[in-house]
């Protein structure tokens, strides 16, 4: 009775071992994949930050201003726009001194030209689809210049580059750690009981068979392992969420619930390919070498 409890103990322990080892690995996938989603949602925040400002003629009527305007937000690369008239121009402007601006002017007419503020998509924030608006734009008469900085949009987009390489060579590697972990921990818990493989080979079970409580244990290990991941995610989110609040402007639950599920589903596959794997090197395997 003693050796039978003992017998169970043990089993459940490789259990439980084996479900926290895969736990652990899906919640650092899942963390990664969850910053990553972030990290592209902060590139497009920022990408989509960029734009320039058309600055119209002194002369122009406000009807034409407003159709530009109009055939702006008509085009797909635009995100938004802007109207500011020469009195707005003005306010923001003595705002930003500190004083009123006019009073420097006395008696004169408010200098200032009014201007449409352009901010686009964030695929179509770099130099040359920006370059090729620009020159549409300018062939309107009723525009004096399009003002925006060029060296600044390069600069962002060089660096947004950069760190998606980075972040891509480091999930590449994330991931093939990844695998390689839960299949030597599966690999471990299957070879604890190679003997007992070897004993149902030998009273006639089929290889079906034989698989069939190995990978439904495998699957379950997956399945709560990836859920537990889940759980530990969510908790993280929720805590950083309350810390800094604003991170959730750049959330979207979509893409986090994707990878929540994403999380559960690589588990289970990753477990029964795993199992699998396992099972039939033990079972193709001889006697003397499961001494080994």
């Amino acid at each position: 009775m003693l050796e039978k409890n003992s017998s169970k103990r043990r089993v459940a322990g490789s259990y439980a071992m084996s479900l926290v080892s895969i736990m652990l690995v899906l919640f650092l996938l899942g963390a990664f994949a969850i910053f990553m989603m972030h990290a592209r949602k902060l590139s497009n925040h920022v990408k989509e930050n960029i734009g320039f400002e058309i600055v119209m003629n002194s002369d122009v009527k406000e009807a034409n201003i407003l159709r530009l305007q109009k055939e702006l937000d008509a085009m797909p690369s635009v995100k938004s726009t802007e109207y500011i008239t020469k009195a707005e121009a003005i306010t923001r402007l003595s705002e930003d001194l500190g004083e009123d601006f006019l009073e420097w002017l006395g008696p004169e007419e408010n200098p200032l030209l009014p201007s449409i503020d352009v901010r686009f998509h964030a695929n179509y924030a770099n130099n040359d689809s920006i370059a090729l608006i620009e020159k549409a734009i300018l062939d309107n008469p009723d525009v004096k210049e399009v003002y925006y900085q060029k060296s600044l949009v390069d600069l962002i987009n060089n660096n947004i580059r950069k760190i998606a390489i980075v972040l891509m060579v480091v999930s590449l590697a994330l991931l093939f750690i990844a695998i390689a972990l839960i299949r030597n921990t599966i690999r471990l818990s299957i070879y604890s009981k190679r003997f007992l493989v070897r004993s149902m080979q030998l009273v006639g079970a089929t290889e079906s068979f034989i698989r069939r409580p190995f990978l439904r244990q495998g699957v379950s290990q997956g399945f709560f392992g990836g859920l537990l991941a889940d759980l530990f995610l969510v908790g993280i989110l929720y805590a950083v969420s309350k810390r800094l609040p604003d991170l959730v402007l750049i959330q979207d639950m979509t893409v986090i619930g994707l990878i929540l599920v994403g999380v559960v589903l690589l588990g289970v596959a990753l477990a029964w390919f795993s199992t699998r794997a396992a099972l039939d090197k033990f079972l193709k395997a001889d006697l003397d070498k499961l001494y080994n």
